[in-house]
């Protein structure tokens, strides 16, 4: 099974099937995965604005040897749509899980996504204990 856990954030791929444990699911690709109905999704939000663009999805091609520019990339791309990541951050204060479509468990969106939650929920864990 593909999903991981990092505080309240988990990763799944979306043809996996739903689990209570998965909170609020969000699709966070920009695509719709091919061969799913939106019934056996089972997502709560689909989050197309904190996708990659298609030029940088094209791009990656999901090629390891690209992934660290594809990280520094996408986020840049994330710095520009603040609205959307905000609204997703809002929703990782309680459970969620992030889906994607990806084969590669290591090296997509949500990957980065969850680490950038999980990196602002510990920000605001630090600070409150100051």
């Amino acid at each position: 099974m593909s999903s991981a856990i990092s505080g309240n954030v988990r990763l799944k791929r979306v043809y996996e099937p739903p689990s209570p444990e998965d909170g609020t699911r969000v699709l966070v690709d920009r695509l719709w995965p091919r061969g799913l109905s939106k019934d056996a999704a089972a997502i709560d939000h689909w989050m197309k604005d904190v996708a990659p663009s298609t030029e940088l999805r094209k791009w990656f091609g999901h090629d390891p040897a690209r992934w660290n520019e594809f990280k520094r990339r996408y986020r840049s791309e994330l710095h520009a749509h603040a609205d959307a990541l905000e609204a997703l951050e809002k929703l990782a204060q309680g459970p969620i899980t992030l889906l994607y479509a990806a084969r590669d468990q290591e090296h997509n969106d949500a990957v980065l996504l969850r680490d950038m939650l999980v990196g602002t929920q510990s920000r605001r864990a630090r600070g409150s204990k100051a």
